[in-house]
């Protein structure tokens, strides 16, 4: 007998809507099948089998996150295709910065009324985020809560795991005063600082709709642009040099992210001159007179991933990294302190 509750529907929750959702997501789902994946969507759990070539001691990485507040900006612009790729991108991101390989990713939908094509989309920017990042997309949950989301709304969150082998986790104990920090370029705001640029742009369908000169397209184009996956650039860096330590630049900015990879008594110097900052930072610190400490302190100021490496291998480290597709540049160097962050 087919499942199916009128009690239920009257009360908010159409289970029906929600088998549609599954049959409609299938596609986007087989696109991110990978060999070790054993089982398909609807099952209690994901089956996944890790493949331990040339791995002697694995050990398992896993992160979670969320999408946050940039949400509010797909709502407004009704846009829903691209923020899965930000949910995979705040895992997997994160993962890597431990030398780990990701291999499957797992999302949480929840959901003020299940409406079956949008949530379709918002599960085909995940598998998106998936290829983009290798991962297999084994699983999840769509969750319909009629009176705790409102109908058009919905929370985006994730999981992500990977593997590494024990001996080729990074070491930032290793690092030493003198070493090179490398700059990977972010593809804007990402995911963070979104209820800063909120207040700041006082954000409406109008005001997201407006072009700006200085972003060479609309405010709401921008700011929904997906968080940069850095998998493969990683991945890449990681068979070309050695890489002491990664840090991914999110919430907290550069005073908060960078000395979570530094070991006591060293500290990162920064150029201020030498950080290449995107344009939509310039307007939001223009726009809400943000001091540029502050600025530093939020957003990643187009440095979404920052690698550090012996000086003597920063060039071929950003050989690396722009063969596989990212603009990468000298950032700073590691230096004799405890202040954690300098940026002169």
């Amino acid at each position: 007998m087919k499942s199916y509750s009128e009690s239920y529907k009257a009360a908010g929750v159409d289970v029906t809507a929600g088998y549609k959702a599954v049959e409609l997501m299938k596609q986007y789902v087989a696109r991110t099948v990978t060999s070790g994946v054993l089982s398909g969507i609807g099952g209690f759990g994901g089956l996944f089998e890790l493949d331990m070539t040339g791995i002697k001691k694995p050990v398992l990485v896993s992160g979670t996150d969320g999408v946050g507040t940039k949400l509010k900006i797909a709502f407004l612009m009704d846009k829903h295709d691209t923020v899965g790729i930000d949910c995979v991108a705040m895992c997997v991101n994160d993962i890597i910065c431990c030398g780990a390989k990701p291999q499957f990713f797992l999302d949480y939908i929840a959901v003020g009324k299940n409406y079956p094509e949008k949530v379709a989309k918002i599960v085909s920017g995940v598998a998106e985020g998936c290829v983009q990042s290798g991962a297999a997309l084994i699983g999840g949950e769509t969750a319909e809560m009629p009176g705790f989301y409102p109908e058009d709304e919905y929370d985006l969150a994730g999981f992500a795991v990977g593997v590494v082998d024990k001996d080729k986790i990074l070491r930032p104990e290793t690092q030493k005063a003198g070493d090179v920090m490398i700059a990977i370029k972010s593809s804007g705001v990402h995911s963070n600082g979104f209820s800063l640029i909120r207040k700041v742009f006082t954000v409406s369908e109008s005001n997201l709709a407006r072009h700006y000169s200085d972003l060479g397209t609309t405010l709401g184009s921008v700011l929904l642009t997906p968080t940069k996956i850095y998998v493969k650039a990683v991945m890449s860096l990681l068979d070309s040099v050695t890489v002491k330590s990664l840090s991914h630049i999110t919430g907290g900015g550069f005073y908060e992210n960078i000395p979570r990879s530094l070991p006591d008594g060293i500290s990162a110097k920064i150029e201020r001159n030498a950080v290449q900052v995107l344009p939509v930072f310039d307007l939001i610190a223009k726009t809400g007179k943000i001091p540029e400490r502050d600025m530093f302190n939020t957003f990643n100021m187009g440095v979404g991933m920052i690698a550090v490496v012996d000086k003597n291998d920063a060039d071929k480290a950003i050989a690396a990294i722009e063969a596989a597709g990212e603009e990468a540049y000298v950032l700073g160097e590691l230096v004799e302190s405890d202040e954690g962050v300098i940026i002169v």
